[in-house]
């Protein structure tokens, strides 16, 4: 225990007791080695804050930041977007960065107001009736449409496409062990979801019908989905359709509800929000009306008050969401104000045609590079499904090794696919084409990619 540690060795000790356990290594058991902090800080006990200070600023200059060290081809779910002077400054305005959290609603008008526009246009978006005022991130989110439509049907099993973000499979798995849910993961054939392996005879074992059924739109892997399948599978087995969408992709491609998906989530990170080492992001969360009395979080409603005039007011939630862990269909309290507020502006700044503009420069990009790639001597298409703005290659070599040597050129490459989609070789590389990347960077890219391989 270090000596900025608060808590006393007789409150640690009361803890542990609470806890049924003999030390602090044992409660920490379960984080791997390599997420530990090895040696520990590096600060002595008791150091000035200005040596602290120093400390943290050396430790800050070994990171190679995007945008200035290093050209980002690595998506993932975190995506290298443009964000404007405007976005960044009216975001950042003192009424929206302190006038946080809504309790009040007759002191907190502007904020409300802001989530209700948030609100509508993810609604828009994803093509369904009614959006939330966020939620922490893409995976909470997906955990929440889960939960929605298991209650909504009454079952315990999910189907889940393994074209799913690896990172949200994970959280949702992490959930289901404790809610008692069975998640059966669906694999991915030729970079499409095998939709048929859980049908009667397939591979897969059912275990009953679905309560829900969750696919990514694009999936992990860049490419684009057969909604219409999915939903199907839906209409037979009575279960409901969770898709998870990329927003700005969404600005082409036809709506999640158009496909009719009953719950749609996202991640709102391409919305304004810079990369920052994991965050702060933002839970997209939209669903049919018929949904809005088990929708999770916080809904801004219009109305008008005593004088006639409008109003907003967060509204249509039960108190058991606050109050009643043990009632509730939701124990989420709360949402993204400051990210949420963020994206609106994004949004209301780049409007319907620039929204599908971006994500229009993104694919031309993507295939441009894409193309480009294939022909490298030793590189093939890891799928063949039709890609938006990501796509998955099959390298000559591991991924990690052509990812540190372009590194050293100054891009960051991709990122490595693990064994879910390739061998145990673990050649397979994610790439991504924002709106950001030039024809010059892409050429630049091409060329050091092509020397790395050799």
């Amino acid at each position: 225990m270090g000596g900025y540690t608060p808590h006393t060795k007789s409150e640690i000790a009361s803890m542990l007791g609470f806890l049924g356990l003999s030390s602090v290594e044992e409660l920490f058991a379960a984080v791997p080695p390599a997420l530990r902090l090895a040696g520990g800080t590096g600060l002595t006990p008791g150091a000035p804050e200005p040596d602290v200070l120093a400390h943290i600023y050396d430790l800050a200059a070994t990171n190679r930041p995007v945008g200035r060290d290093l050209v980002c081809f690595a998506g993932g779910g975190a995506y290298d977007r443009e964000v404007p002077a405007v976005t960044r400054a009216l975001a950042s305005r003192s009424e929206f960065v302190t006038s946080y959290t809504p309790y009040q609603p007759e002191v907190a008008q502007g904020v409300l107001q802001a989530l209700f526009e948030f609100q509508t246009l993810v609604a828009r978006l994803a093509g369904v009736e009614v959006a939330n005022a966020s939620l922490y991130d893409g995976a909470a989110a997906l955990v929440e449409a889960t939960n929605l439509a298991l209650n909504a049907t009454g079952r315990e099993l999910v189907w889940l496409s393994q074209g799913v973000n690896p990172s949200w499979r994970s959280v949702l798995q992490t959930f289901a062990a404790g809610t008692g849910h069975v998640v059966v993961e669906i694999p991915l054939v030729a970079g499409s979801t095998h939709w048929s392996s859980v049908v009667p005879g397939g591979p897969v074992a059912q275990g009953g019908a679905p309560g829900v059924v969750v696919v990514a739109y694009p999936n992990y892997l860049g490419c684009l989905e057969d909604l219409g399948e999915a939903r199907a599978l839906c209409d037979r087995t009575g279960a409901l359709l969770v898709v998870a969408f990329d927003p700005i992709c969404a600005g082409l491609l036809r709506s999640p509800g158009d496909w009719g998906a009953d719950v749609v989530v996202g991640e709102g990170q391409p919305l304004g929000m810079p990369l920052g080492f994991g965050g702060p992001y933002l839970g997209l969360f939209a669903c049919r009306s018929t949904h809005v009395r088990r929708m999770p979080g916080r809904l801004v409603g219009e109305t008008v008050d005593v004088d006639g005039r409008r109003a907003y007011v967060t509204t249509l939630r039960a108190r058991e969401q606050d109050i009643r862990r043990e009632k509730a269909t939701s124990n989420v309290c709360t949402n993204q104000t400051l990210m949420a507020v963020t994206a609106a502006i994004q949004m209301g700044w780049l409007g319907t045609s620039g929204i599908a503009e971006v994500a229009l420069r993104s694919a031309r990009g993507a295939h441009y590079c894409r193309k480009a790639l294939l022909a490298v001597p030793g590189v093939e298409p890891l799928v063949s499904a039709p890609i938006m703005s990501e796509f998955a290659l099959r390298l000559p070599l591991g991924a990690d090794v052509l990812i540190e040597r372009l590194a050293d050129k100054g891009f960051l490459a991709g990122i490595s696919l693990d064994d879910t989609y390739t061998d145990a070789r673990r050649d397979g590389l994610l790439v991504a084409v924002t709106e950001r990347r030039t024809r010059a960077e892409i050429d630049s890219f091409v060329d050091s990619f092509t020397k790395a391989l050799r």
